[in-house]
């Protein structure tokens, strides 16, 4: 040691600066033994001396640090808590594909969409489904400057210091400056292999800490680390897979993408290949299957994207998921329990569900105390009793479910289940309409479960998303009677009850504080996740969108609901005149506007927040922007589906039918009463040849 203190003491500053730039070639070639290739080249003995000297050295002669210095990624000191990140472009899901059929009508639709033949040649990407942590990395100028977690997609949390820890992440892009987009975002997966969680997990238990049950969760805790030193402890890998927001480059197909991302320096899927067909889609997703014990690392299916990436922009997005990928999930993991008993939970909509509380059973790595019973026509079905032996499953993330009841194992003394016909909160008649599955509880918002639910919902991460008010808390408020609605959270404050809570078990000065600075915080919130955190039946986060682009900003919303209780109105024939909204979705939005209690809320809502118009995605010069477009006949040029979305993309709202409203009808060959209703209404008409024209197609 002191040898190596008189060498570093006896450098001059330029035999010191080569040396360190020779330390941070070496470390980094070391690092990606270790980390790309999973054949490290020195002991961790080597290792650890060479990172010594780099520190030694740095501390010597500070003003040489380097860009690339490998305590770059050594953590940094630990935060109070994870700011939040806005995507420039939505970290969206994928749809899921379980058997053959799946896939070949993800094909289909595919080609449907995009107007091809029956037998054109769709070229797809297929890629290992990593079991890890999404993330989103921001590079400007080819430095990395933010990385986030997917979070709800729309917004996630900064784990920027604790992605630069791991040895894999480019801090910088490489080549040359032309070569390099002046913004990107690397989309990708943070995991840990199977070796390095066991060694994990074995470290812990040494020392009496928190073991894993997964690689998984090893992963995503380790990256959500306060303190990033621990981040930099642990063995992290990624890899790169697409990217979101793009400026200063292009590329005409993914497998070209995935060749720049190993050419900027990320690892990529080694198992990626192109697949010109659906028995080639099997074969790779079979072989990867019959492989998967033997890989390094957990995965859980296989994404197919479509190869071409103009064929990509064009197919865009339905909902929360794009329409050119899908992920092919693996046959789900079983495993034999007891279900020792039924539970009956009550949802936000009244919705009595049952859920079997079963003996824990490892399944696929993961333990599993409950599943899922769905409705009692399938308890009735399955014939399925407490105290049963049953056989349960799991696949990637969906919620384990009973699949089979083992009779033989049945106890003597088993009686058929007799689902209930009140609600088990509130005593309150439940009823099951003729159409329906599902059994719901008439008690309303005078049902406590109900109540807590909605306040659940409006709490979680696709709404309002506030931090700190997990499900107990949530039941205990509202039991003490501090909350009793979703608006009493934002008056609280104002109640006093902050030294309410103080008096509770378990809450200090801090965590008072945290809960009232994440409501704040929450106080400004956009139409579309204010209406589906109202927790309507029916009205997910893709009909909310529809409705706030629809209506703009919440008085008209609000106004054009409540006129819409006559049937006969024009605000009831405009709400089911907007494009997937039928009568169904439409009457359980205006029963909601119907009750009393409903309104009393919104106008608490209302005062104590500001909720921000629906904000319209750019789209330039549009010439259709903001306009009412119903599309009749048969389209050539593009399919029905495709010239929907693309309208919707260039701002216009898609309408179902003809009224006084709308602004333009595409009509082409074949069109019939809606074309009738047009001419009769004098509402403009053009051939599909003249909207191409009109905006630019």
């Amino acid at each position: 040691m002191s040898k190596k203190k008189d060498d570093i003491d006896h450098l001059t500053e330029k035999e010191a600066a080569a040396e360190l730039k020779r330390l941070a070639s070496e470390i980094k070639l070391h690092d990606a033994a270790y980390y790309l290739s999973d054949a490290p080249t020195i002991t961790d003995a080597a290792y650890d001396a060479l990172r010594a000297r780099n520190t030694a050295l740095e501390a010597k002669f500070p003003r040489l640090i380097r860009d690339d210095s490998p305590n770059k990624r050594v953590g940094a000191t630990p935060t109070t808590g994870f700011s939040k990140v806005t995507h420039a472009v939505p970290m969206l899901s994928l749809g899921n594909a379980f058997t053959e059929e799946d896939v070949t009508e993800f094909i289909d639709r595919v080609r449907r969409f995009l107007s091809l033949p029956e037998d054109a040649q769709v070229e797809v990407t297929a890629e290992p489904k990593i079991d890890g942590l999404s993330f989103s990395a921001r590079y400007e100028d080819g430095r990395l400057v933010v990385a986030a977690t997917r979070g709800d997609g729309a917004e996630g949390e900064d784990i920027t210091e604790n992605i630069k820890t791991i040895g894999a992440m480019p801090l910088k892009l490489k080549g040359p400056r032309s070569n390099v987009p002046s913004v990107i975002e690397i989309r990708g997966e943070v995991f840990m292999t199977k070796k390095d969680f066991a060694k994990l997990n074995a470290a812990q238990a040494a020392k009496n800490a928190k073991v894993f049950a997964n690689p998984r969760n090893a992963a995503a805790g380790s990256l959500r680390q306060l303190d990033s030193k621990i981040t930099a402890s642990r063995p992290l890998r990624i890899y790169a897979y697409t990217w979101g927001a793009l400026e200063g480059m292009a590329w005409d197909t993914k497998m070209a993408f995935l060749e720049q991302l190993e050419a900027w320096g990320f690892p990529v899927n080694e198992r990626s290949k192109l697949c010109r067909s659906v028995p080639d889609m099997i074969a790779a997703y079979n072989k990867l299957g019959e492989d998967r014990a033997d890989l390094p690392y957990d995965i859980d299916g296989i994404v197919y994207a479509v190869n071409s990436l103009a064929w990509q922009k064009r197919l865009g997005f339905v909902s929360r998921s794009p329409r050119w990928a899908i992920a092919h999930k693996f046959s789900a993991e079983q495993a034999q329990t007891t279900l020792e008993r039924i539970e009956i939970q009550v949802g936000r909509t009244g919705a009595l569900t049952p859920v079997a509380h079963l003996t824990p059973v490892n399944v696929g790595g993961v333990m599993v105390a409950r599943a899922t019973l769905h409705n009692e026509d399938e308890i009735a079905r399955k014939d399925i009793r407490e105290g049963d032996t049953v056989v349960i499953q799991r696949a990637g993330d969906v919620i384990p479910q009973v699949v089979q009841v083992l009779a033989e194992k049945r106890p003597k003394s088993s009686m058929a289940y007799v689902f209930p016909e009140k609600c088990p909160v509130c005593k309150s008649l439940a009823i099951r309409e003729p159409d329906e599955a599902v059994r719901r509880c008439t008690g309303g918002l005078t049902c406590a479960a109900q109540a807590v639910e909605r306040i659940r919902h409006f709490v979680s991460r696709e709404a309002f998303d506030i931090e700190g008010l997990g499900e107990k808390h949530i039941e205990a408020f509202f039991e003490d009677g501090l909350i009793k609605s979703p608006a009493d959270l934002f008056t609280l404050a104002k109640r006093g009850g902050k030294a309410k809570l103080m008096e509770r078990e378990g809450w200090g000065e801090k965590s008072v504080d945290n809960l009232f600075q994440a409501i704040e915080r929450r106080r400004t919130v956009p139409l579309e996740r204010f209406i589906f955190a109202l927790g309507i039946r029916q009205v997910g986060q893709a009909t909310a969108r529809l409705l706030a682009h629809a209506y703009g900003s919440y008085e008209s919303w609000r106004k054009a609901m409540i006129a819409a209780r006559d049937e006969d109105s024009d605000a009831y024939r405009d709400l089911t005149n907007i494009e997937q909204i039928g009568p169904s979705v439409a009457t359980d939005v205006v029963a909601f506007f119907a009750e009393k209690h409903n309104r009393d809320i919104l106008d608490t809502l209302d005062k104590e927040l500001t909720i921000e118009p629906f904000e319209a995605p750019d789209v330039g010069d549009s010439p259709i922007a903001g306009k009412i477009v119903v599309f009749t006949g048969t389209l050539v040029a593009m399919g029905r589906s495709e010239a929907k979305a693309q309208a919707q993309a260039l701002g216009a709202k898609v309408a179902g039918s003809v009224s006084k409203k709308t602004d333009l009808v595409v009509a082409g060959p074949g069109a019939g009463s809606k074309l009738k209703e047009a001419e009769a209404l004098g509402v403009k008409v053009v051939t599909e040849e003249e909207y191409l024209a009109l905006i630019g197609g």
